[in-house]
């Protein structure tokens, strides 16, 4: 280290400077969540859920209805405590924002010594002068990143949200399936009755009696199933959005919504999410922080460490000395290569994941819209013709019955193949509006198979 004495000084006027740089920086008055409320609504069907106020008295109000989706994902965004550990991470990103535009604090040293000459005293004031002449650049980095954290922040809304409408379709196809099943029970059971009363008569076959015994066992475990599935949505739902006590009380809808009247063209798509997609956004302003602190890097690959400061001086026989001191690393072994390599190759880095994550996106919402559509076109079969098909044949063979020109084991084998038919067109139902979840998720989100980043 080399230390300089001269005769002159850091005047007040210069130290007033560097105090009111150092000092600036300040914290926003809402933490950044304005621009997190601001893309989470524009994509999560539930515009100002994550900036409302009062949420005890609006959740009592949501929760006295019965629940549709955007209800649901209104609750959660508003109530899901993974959702709201995952905002408090702003809070890190700006305080690092707000660091970066404060200098480090003075350093103050003192120094007596005594020898023959009389008593000398030394003393200083030093400041990081190379923290200030970077501060732009750094604060331009964490900017970037505070950015990039809003993103993540609203990225986390629009992942919850979507989870929560997969969770809730599949929560009320549970109820709509236990209820249906139930009435399967019943038909079964009077099946199975009648079978037995028919085969003591003498009027059907041990074999016959089996058949039915076995249908209205089956049902038995069928229904089992289905309840026990009905309180695992449920539950999956409860979590999502953070009730408990009374509040998991709440009240679901007995049947799916019906289809829409035709299907979403896939117009645009790719552009829209080139354009929407979060995880692409995100990608490109970690490759801007990444190519702003490759500049940083230069800037300080020579000289990493500088400090100036005032100094005094004075000994108990003779005038007091003012001037300033410079200290600095002599980049004698390590000339900072090193470092804007390593900086280097991580923009180059950046670039290609930004790249791979466009392709990625592309191909997903290309395939998320053939799932869409797919599962329109199978919801539409079985409302337009396996249901009303499974209701002509059923119809008919209860007219044969009445009249005496189908037996009682067409009846029955008819009800068994309509517990199938139903339950498959419930099923293609759910999966029409799980699927167009997944669309939206792949347009507006971070795509369908993106991690949840609220937790249960």
């Amino acid at each position: 280290m080399a230390r300089l004495h001269t005769s002159m000084c850091l005047t007040p006027l210069a130290l007033a400077a560097v105090l009111l740089l150092g000092g600036c920086a300040s914290f926003s008055p809402d933490g950044g969540m304005a621009t997190v409320s601001r893309v989470a609504d524009a994509r999560t069907g539930a515009p100002g859920a994550l900036s409302a106020t009062d949420t005890d008295e609006k959740l009592a109000q949501l929760l006295a209805q019965p629940l549709d989706a955007d209800s649901a994902v209104r609750i959660a965004l508003m109530n899901n405590h993974g959702l709201k550990a995952a905002l408090a991470d702003l809070g890190a990103s700006e305080a690092d924002l707000v660091q970066a535009g404060r200098l480090r604090n003075p350093g103050l040293s003192f120094g007596r010594s005594h020898g023959s000459h009389g008593n000398e005293i030394d003393r200083g004031v030093s400041f990081d002068l190379a923290g200030l002449l970077t501060m732009p650049l750094r604060v331009n980095i964490e900017r970037g990143r505070f950015e990039q954290a809003k993103l993540q922040a609203a990225s986390s809304a629009v992942q919850l949200a979507a989870d929560t409408r997969r969770a809730y379709f599949n929560a009320v196809a549970a109820v709509q399936t236990e209820q249906f099943m139930q009435r399967a029970l019943l038909s079964a059971e009077a099946g199975a009755e009648l079978a037995t009363r028919l085969q003591q008569a003498g009027n059907w076959s041990r074999l016959d009696q089996a058949r039915q015994q076995v249908f209205y066992a089956d049902a038995v475990s069928d229904l089992a199933r289905a309840r026990h599935q009905a309180v695992v949505t449920r539950e999956h739902l409860t979590r999502l959005l953070g009730l408990w006590g009374r509040q998991t009380a709440f009240t679901l809808p007995q049947r799916l919504p019906d289809l829409p009247a035709a299907p979403a063209q896939a117009g645009d798509i790719e552009a829209q999410a080139m354009e929407q997609r979060l995880d692409v956004q995100m990608s490109k302003l970690d490759a801007h922080a990444t190519a702003d602190a490759l500049g940083l890097s230069k800037v300080t690959g020579f000289v990493n460490v500088l400090d100036a400061g005032y100094t005094n001086k004075s000994t108990s026989e003779a005038p007091r000395e003012n001037g300033y001191a410079i200290s600095l690393e002599l980049p004698l072994f390590d000339w900072g290569s090193a470092r804007n390599a390593k900086a280097q190759a991580l923009y180059e880095q950046s670039l290609q994941r930004t790249a791979g994550t466009a392709v990625k996106a592309r191909s997903e919402v290309r395939e998320a819209y053939s799932s869409y559509r797919t599962a329109y076109d199978l919801a539409r079969h079985y409302r337009d013709e396996v249901v009303p098909l499974r209701k002509t044949i059923s119809h008919e063979v209860l007219l044969r019955y009445n009249g005496m020109l189908a037996s009682v084991f067409e009846l029955l084998a008819d009800a068994r193949e309509q517990v199938a038919s139903v339950n498959g067109a419930i099923a293609t139902q759910r999966d029409f509006w799980i699927a167009q979840t997944e669309l939206q998720s792949a347009i507006n989100g971070s795509g369908p198979g993106a991690a949840a980043a609220a937790k249960e």
